[in-house]
């Protein structure tokens, strides 16, 4: 990428947006944002009780990690949300325009055995057949790319900057 995009890296729960959030910024050169620290405690509290989010409990959610987003339009960044549906990424690009996706992407089991393992996160491994059950992918007229995420981080990193190195050429 030859100008500073904000990449949103997104999928479901367990797919490593924490993970590969952060590598991606620092390959970039860009700050990181932690989509799940712009989550009201009303939000949190949902979801550590195993209770799926409404859309309308959404809301805040997304618009706050879209004012962030829009706050770094040409300047640059990465944040991680879910942004499942595509009305969420919608909402994100009506306050940031400029929005690219990371769509990271995998096998269930992989996913789901990855959570499993994971310590100290609110989101339960029930939770996961609803967040696949809201996934819409990227569609053809969204910009953005999809990544597989087997492998190491700095694999998924690396295939991640190789797709969104396309996106400009």
């Amino acid at each position: 990428m030859n100008t500073p995009h904000v990449v949103v890296v997104m999928g479901v729960a367990g797919t490593g947006k924490t993970t590969i959030g952060p590598l991606l910024a620092q390959r970039l050169g860009v700050p990181y944002a932690e989509g799940d620290d712009f989550h009201p405690e009303a939000n949190i509290a949902k979801m550590t009780a195993g209770t799926p989010l409404t859309d309308e409990d959404r809301w805040p959610w997304l618009d706050a990690i879209g004012a962030w987003a829009h706050g770094r339009a040409g300047l640059g960044g990465v944040v991680s949300s879910s942004a499942l549906k595509r009305s969420y990424r919608d909402r994100l690009r009506s306050a940031a325009p400029g929005v690219v996706f990371v769509h990271l992407t995998g096998d269930r089991k992989l996913i789901e055995d990855r959570m499993a393992h994971r310590q100290g996160h609110f989101m339960p491994t029930a939770l996961l057949d609803s967040q696949f059950a809201t996934l819409q992918p990227l569609q053809a007229d969204e910009t953005g790319v999809a990544v597989d995420v087997s492998g190491s981080p700095d694999e998924i990193t690396d295939r991640a900057m190789t797709a969104l190195s396309g996106l400009d050429g």
